[in-house]
């Protein structure tokens, strides 16, 4: 006799027995009690957890009406100090500052500039005492840093698009989703389009060399330090695309590439590969016939800390002039997306970037200064300083990231008095600043298609010829660009549906080939197709370096090693 034949009556006869054993009623009688004090625990616990969530969400509201306040409030000036170029003093928080303690990234405002500068005219060659002099020939030895911002760009034989669609007006509660993400890896959460721009990280990563200019202009510098200044501005300008791109890429599939093969206005060719899936990993290399050549792997590292997303990109970027055989090493800053929870988001870059000449050991210190509503600093704030092996500082730069970029000629330094605190700073008598860089102004209705650039409108555009794993051919983003969300959601999973399959293939391949406890392991080993893994002997590191092959194929065709990722 099967359970389900119990009848009601010999149920009711081994119930009535049980209760007859002392023991079975007092385990039933403990098992009643501890299920109801389980059920109000986790009552009260679910209750807690909404509350908790209303709290958040409503100091946040609160925090972003004071910093509205404080904004509109009559007695703040628009901009408190003036522009480098009129000779301010770079101030800390322990002179002129005005900044909040208890904002959360307002710490590393802490001493957030180290000297001060003074510019004197360019005939003058006063000494301090105790203070170091350098040559004040300003016209005759930095003839390439004249105009070193205002390269025209050169023509193209390809007509290249201008425009994309217009976003289209989606609705959705980014609160409802993040809150189940705090503390987590984002890299593995499912995320919709929605959230997204319609490129992927590759052709972001490729946008670095928007100002490549500078970069073409260095190839010619006969000094080492003029040099550093022009590829410390081609390291800041990277980041003037962020200012408004606060949506998420798409995270590439494994295998995915991307090619940038401009040679006849750009003077350059770029190829990236996304070589691992998690943590998110990309190469990518870069080829430019004036005479230099740009490396790097970057691995995505991602947080959500409750009110404010960080992104920190770890690895080397490895830049190499062929004919002095300089070579530049650097790494990027931290990103960080505020007013997650509630109110505008906006993005910040904080942080330090040493550039280091591994030939002349010449060094450039840049301090990204974080932005701060109770400052007294230019917004977006970055300062450096540019020095010879020796130690002895030779230029100073200054602007911010997302427009611009000046060096001064240091022509004497000498140290200054010491504060009320103790602490003392370096003072730098300079030359009066010249331009670097400056950003290009923005597409006309650049608004509505997600802040894009000149040259982001063109990178997903479609060409003929481009390997079958390109970032152009991806269904998903491409859906998305022509507005379709919905349908690019439901393809989005897909292909994440096909790329799981594809791991657990892997690690059905190599449980056979290795031991069990080895498979998971050797599942997420995988082998790029363009990139192989090489020791960096500069920085010790194991990176992924481009091995050739890709452009003959191209040029032949032949795609035939390349894996059905879409």
């Amino acid at each position: 006799m099967t359970w389900t034949e119990v009848t009601w009556e010999q149920q009711l006869g081994v119930d009535q027995a049980l209760v007859k054993d002392p023991a079975c009623r007092d385990f039933l009688e403990l098992a009643e009690t501890h299920s109801r004090k389980w059920q109000r625990a986790l009552q009260y616990e679910q209750e807690q957890r909404i509350h908790l969530e209303e709290t958040i969400e409503q100091l946040a509201k609160q925090h972003n009406s004071l910093e509205r306040a404080f904004r509109s409030a009559p007695g703040r000036a628009a901009n408190p100090s003036k522009s480098f170029s009129e000779g301010s003093l770079l101030t800390t928080k322990g002179e002129d500052s005005e900044e909040d303690e208890d904002t959360e990234y307002f710490d590393a405002m802490e001493d957030s500039t180290s000297f001060i500068t003074v510019i004197t005219e360019a005939k003058e060659d006063r000494k301090a005492e105790g203070g170091t002099t350098g040559s004040v020939d300003w016209t005759s030895s930095d003839n390439v840093l004249d105009g070193a911002s205002l390269v025209p760009k050169g023509p193209s034989k390809v007509k290249r698009r201008v425009r994309i669609p217009d976003k289209p007006n989606y609705s959705l509660n980014l609160w409802s989703i993040m809150k189940n993400c705090i503390g987590r890896e984002l890299s593995k959460i499912p995320m919709p389009v929605n959230f997204n721009e319609p490129l992927s990280m590759l052709q972001r990563l490729t946008e670095d060399l928007e100002y490549h200019h500078l970069l073409d202009k260095a190839v010619h510098c006969t000094s080492s330090v003029e040099q550093m200044c022009l590829v410390a501005a081609f390291s800041v300008s990277s980041y003037s695309t962020t200012v408004h791109r606060i949506a998420k890429p798409f995270n590439p599939m494994l295998g995915e590439t991307f090619e940038l093969d401009r040679l006849d206005d750009m003077g350059l060719r770029s190829l990236c590969e996304q070589v691992s899936h998690h943590p998110p990993s990309a190469a990518h290399y870069v080829f430019s016939k004036y005479g230099w050549s740009l490396w790097q792997e970057i691995t995505i590292s991602s947080k959500f800390r409750g009110k404010y997303l960080s992104i920190m990109p770890l690895g080397a970027i490895h830049l190499e002039f062929q004919a002095s055989g300089n070579h530049y090493v650097w790494r990027k800053s931290t990103s960080t997306v505020h007013n997650i929870i509630v109110g505008k988001l906006w993005i910040d870059q904080t942080g330090d970037i040493e550039i280091v000449n591994h030939k002349t050991k010449d060094r450039c210190q840049l301090k990204f200064l974080p932005y701060s509503y109770f400052s007294k600093e230019v917004a977006r704030k970055v300062t450096g300083v540019v020095s010879d092996s020796q130690g002895k500082a030779h230029y100073v730069l200054s602007g911010s990231w997302d427009e611009q970029m000046e060096c001064s000629k240091i022509v004497q330094s000498s140290p200054s008095s010491p504060s009320s605190d103790g602490k003392q700073k370096t003072v730098y008598q300079t030359l009066p600043a010249k331009l670097l860089w400056k950003k290009y102004p923005l597409p006309e209705n650049a608004e509505n298609m997600y802040y894009f650039s000149e040259l982001a409108l063109t990178l997903n555009e479609h060409e003929e010829g481009v390997a079958p794993t390109d970032s152009r051919l991806r269904p998903d983003q491409r859906l998305m660009e022509k507005g379709h969300w919905d349908e690019a959601n439901t393809e989005k999973q897909r292909l994440e549906e096909k790329q799981r399959l594809n791991r657990r293939r892997r690690l059905e391949a190599c449980a056979r080939g290795c031991g069990a406890e080895e498979a998971e392991k050797e599942a997420e080993v995988y082998m790029p197709l363009w990139f192989e893994k090489r020791l960096d002997p500069l920085t010790g590191e194991t990176a992924c370096m481009y091995k050739g092959g890709y452009w003959e194929a191209k040029e032949k065709q032949d795609w035939h090693m390349c894996p059905n990722i879409f």
